[in-house]
């Protein structure tokens, strides 16, 4: 199954918005983007429609990580999902230009946490949006595939048209 995503660019712009808000104790600030699912034969296209920010209170203190969040966080993007029927993905960033590569953390992390999202909405992906200063990348976690996948593409809708790939 080949995954792609598409964000409108003034989504994409909120959310790089709230990325760059400083936190009291946090290394980094972290959200979720909802996505409804359009399917076809053998591509599926994500379309990014509502940014969820992780509430200041929900951060906890790490000396280890740049981010952590609580499950009241969690919570809050569990509830999206089974209320708009929708795909969740985990968004940070890596404040760097160029090409972002996922952590072992990064990656670590998300097979604890993604599965929660099939308990509320077993039948959709759900995954991980990781951006760069200029471009991005996505992993997405299928109910039909043991694996997970990269997105084949993203895509920024605006005045004009740019693809990640």
């Amino acid at each position: 199954m080949n995954y792609s995503l598409k964000v409108p660019a003034q989504l994409l712009n909120r959310i790089h918005r709230d990325l760059d808000r400083p936190h009291v104790f946090a290394g980094e600030r972290v959200g979720f983007l909802a996505c409804k699912l359009a399917d076809g034969d053998d591509d599926r296209v994500l379309l990014g429609y509502m940014y969820i920010p992780v509430d200041d209170s929900h951060y906890l203190p790490s000396k280890t990580m740049g981010a952590v969040i609580s499950g009241a966080a969690f919570r809050v993007a569990l509830q999206a999902a089974l209320k708009e029927r929708c795909s969740i993905l985990h968004v940070h960033r890596h404040d760097h230009l160029g090409n972002p590569t996922f952590s072992k953390v990064d990656l670590l992390e998300y097979d604890k946490f993604i599965p929660d999202f099939w308990k509320v909405r077993p039948t959709l992906p759900h995954g991980a949006l990781l951006l760069s200063l200029n471009t991005g990348i996505g992993k997405i976690w299928s109910p039909e595939s043991p694996s997970q996948t990269l997105l084949n593409e993203i895509v920024i809708i605006g005045r004009t048209i740019n693809s990640w790939r």
